[in-house]
């Protein structure tokens, strides 16, 4: 999923506000009122603060060096919503869904054997290698810190060039980093999915996902992407037909509208499926219930497509969420 409209949280763009009073950087003045002013920010606005924060700093490291400064208030409700969630797991599912609130690009999960590829995927057209570092670090950086510094991670991929013949991304973070890589993405052993945040809290969690979801369905009328998402949360039996027709568009020219941001209807859908059913099973409902409630035509079916998304099947992620061995 794209990052919604044109915007990103206003939190997200005092950090850097901070981070150049204290280091020194200094910024034009109007745009400093600007961005003091606002509820959200244009990307813009964002473009000219990185820009300017950047050729301040004159440092091949600040990228990196931001995000490991970034505090969870600096993600907003979203930073908040992320740290309560029981296991880190359950924050990076959360992050997919909810990374629009914060607006500064998009995750995706990819589950790899033992390993797990929290992939980062931008459209930025000004610092786009410094505004990648930043987020990937910040991820990494935030993740450490809810879990108590439990997080190793075996890399961080980056798909640019080394800035130098001697870059010192790896003794800044303490994790490897692989430039060229095929995709910008931090990587995990899986296992780790299963860490403890030291901040869990249900009852707030759920507070500040509904809290979330309004701050979506208010960004809805700029990103067709959320839109669709909030249709299918509302009618996950519902196919793209009938999801179209809601969104006053023909099924056809839905798609070509998603294809615009390299998305598909079914890529948004099955996406928004799968946290859909992955919060119904940790919550112990039935597989055949799950199933029936997000329009599959029998459990195989839907076993089918969740091992495809998960690497593993409901039935398993229901128990292991239980504290149960899989049967």
């Amino acid at each position: 999923m794209q990052a919604a409209g044109r915007e990103v949280t206003a939190q997200y763009a005092r950090a850097l506000l901070q981070a150049a009073q204290e280091t020194g950087i200094a910024l034009d003045e109007a745009l400093v009122a600007r961005l003091r002013s606002a509820e959200r920010v244009p990307l813009a606005w964002q473009d000219e603060l990185w820009e300017q924060y950047c050729a301040g700093a004159a440092d091949p490291l600040a990228g990196l060096r931001l995000g490991l400064r970034m505090q969870v208030g600096h993600l907003d409700s979203a930073g908040m919503l992320l740290v309560t969630c029981a296991t880190l797991g359950e924050a990076l599912e959360e992050l997919t869904a909810y990374a629009p609130v914060i607006g500064a690009g998009s995750f995706s999960l990819r589950h790899e054997g033992p390993l797990v590829r929290v992939e980062f995927e931008h459209d930025f057209a000004v610092r786009p290698l410094e505004r990648t570092e930043a987020a990937l670090t910040t991820l990494l950086h935030l993740a450490r810190w809810a879990t108590g510094g439990h997080v190793g991670a075996v890399a961080l991929d980056l798909a640019h060039p080394a800035p130098g013949p001697d870059p010192a991304h790896s003794a800044v973070l303490g994790v490897p980093v692989r430039f060229g890589a095929a995709v910008d993405a931090l990587v995990l052993d899986a296992e780790e999915l299963d860490l403890p945040l030291v901040q869990a809290n249900a009852a707030l969690r759920d507070h500040l996902r509904e809290l979330a979801d309004r701050t979506l369905a208010r960004l809805g009328s700029q990103d067709l992407a959320v839109r669709v998402r909030e249709v299918v949360l509302a009618h996950p039996d519902w196919g793209r037909e009938r999801v179209a027709e809601h969104l006053a568009h023909s099924g056809r020219h839905l798609n070509r509208l998603l294809a615009e941001d390299g998305l598909s209807f079914s890529a948004v859908r099955e996406r928004t499926l799968e946290q859909l059913a992955v919060r119904a099973l940790e919550q112990g409902q039935r597989v055949s219930d799950v199933a029936l409630r997000l329009g599959y035509s029998d459990e195989t079916a839907f076993t089918r497509a969740f091992r495809r998304w998960r690497g593993e099947t409901p039935g398993q992620l229901r128990a292991r969420s239980a504290g149960a061995a899989p049967g």
